[in-house]
């Protein structure tokens, strides 16, 4: 049986007895929470299917937005909007070459990152 539909497991102790030593290591491991803050704030700019989208089409290759826009259906003012959140937020850089700027992931941690999470979905439907 699994874990949510096992009665047993609850989310809560019999025995309010907390295993100090386990606590102060769980403790001294912990992030400060200035870093779990960043860190909140980072994964939240994951939480839009269509910044994943524009991610996922410039991972390994520089595209304009016009590109960009045919890649992943959305308008060329919706991809801007959703590019400079990237930009701004360190995900993406800009090239300029002439009259065109050209995006690409700013390094290979975020494609790290969706891969990471494309296999945890993968995993959860049985896919691998």
């Amino acid at each position: 049986m699994d874990e949510k539909n096992n009665p047993i497991l609850e989310d809560k102790c019999e025995i309010n007895n907390p295993h100090d030593d386990k606590v102060s290591r769980a403790k001294s491991l912990l992030p400060d929470d200035d870093m779990l803050f960043e860190l909140s704030e980072f994964f939240k700019l994951f939480g839009d299917s269509t910044r994943i989208k524009i991610l996922e089409a410039i991972n390994g290759c520089e595209l304009c937005v016009c590109d960009i826009s045919e890649v992943v259906g959305v308008s060329q003012s919706g991809v801007s909007h959703q590019l400079r959140v990237l930009r701004q937020n360190r995900l993406v850089k800009a090239t300029k070459v002439g009259k065109e700027t050209y995006y690409a992931l700013d390094d290979d941690h975020i494609g790290d990152i969706i891969k990471i999470g494309m296999n945890h979905i993968n995993e959860r439907r049985g896919n691998l």
